[in-house]
């Protein structure tokens, strides 16, 4: 799978990021290019986490701790939501579908953009930063 990342280019939004990336289709003779635009307001919404959690749990390191082992909650629970999908558990069965995978990775993904903030970093520059290294290692 290739990915890359494109600031304010076409259609995008100013301080957009598009991402893109190449995924196999069974069925479908060439890749297909699946693309999500990343606006200011997913940006504007992390820092708005992070400044509700500031304010009402403090700024210290206990804080910072718990915010990233947040995501080990968050990861836990994308991976339950896989094995109910698959029906792992006899005596669940199938609980749970894609789209319930897929809303509990978007709470890691945006509770890693929460603790990137939580360091006092942009977290849009860093996952830009993040994007251009899996670029350059795909050779693009």
């Amino acid at each position: 799978m290739d990915t890359l990342t494109e600031r304010s280019g076409r259609g995008c939004r100013a301080g957009a990021i598009r991402l893109s990336a190449r995924v196999p289709v069974f069925g479908w003779s060439g890749p297909l290019r699946l693309t999500v635009v990343v606006d200011d307001s997913i940006w504007a919404a992390a820092r708005a986490a992070r400044n509700w959690l500031d304010t009402a749990n403090g700024t210290g390191e206990t804080e910072l701790t718990c915010r990233i082992l947040k995501l080990t909650e968050e990861v836990g629970e994308a991976s339950a939501a896989w094995i109910g999908l698959l029906g792992q558990n006899p005596r669940k069965g199938v609980t749970h579908t894609r789209e319930d995978v897929a809303a509990e990775l978007a709470d890691v993904v945006f509770t890693g953009l929460v603790a990137i903030e939580s360091l006092g970093l942009d977290a849009q520059t860093v996952l830009e930063s993040c994007a251009n290294k899996v670029r350059s290692r795909l050779g693009e």
